[in-house]
């Protein structure tokens, strides 16, 4: 798989929300493997610094750290943490410095799709 990520463009009416605790709602499709597992595409629909939610990978064993590459950023450790319907929520291995957070939020919100 290529390494070109793509970002959804929000419209006005639909900006990430911001709640306490620095969690903001994105669209973001990123990259995700286990082990030696083939990189897989997959929705990032909320963030912070701490972790995010996915839609769930059913090949994902919750017991198995993951790798994950937001567009424009390194490649990042994280573990799941829950499972709940088609939603996965994991825990970065090490929390996202606030100016990182924020540049991927502004990112989620000014990008449009990029080629693959």
């Amino acid at each position: 798989m290529g390494s070109a990520m793509r970002h959804e463009r929000f419209t006005d009416d639909a900006r990430p929300l911001r709640a306490s605790g620095n969690r903001a709602t994105v669209a973001l499709l990123c990259e995700v493997r286990q082990g030696t597992r083939p990189w897989k595409l997959a929705r990032l629909t909320d963030l912070s610094p701490t972790g995010f939610k996915l839609g769930w990978l059913p090949e994902y064993r919750l017991d198995q750290p993951m790798r994950i590459r937001i567009p424009g950023m390194q490649i990042l450790s994280a573990e799941i943490r829950w499972h709940k319907g088609r939603q996965i929520g994991c825990a970065f291995a090490s929390p996202l410095h606030v100016a990182v957070f924020d540049h991927i939020v502004a990112r989620a919100t000014i990008d449009g799709p990029l080629s693959p």
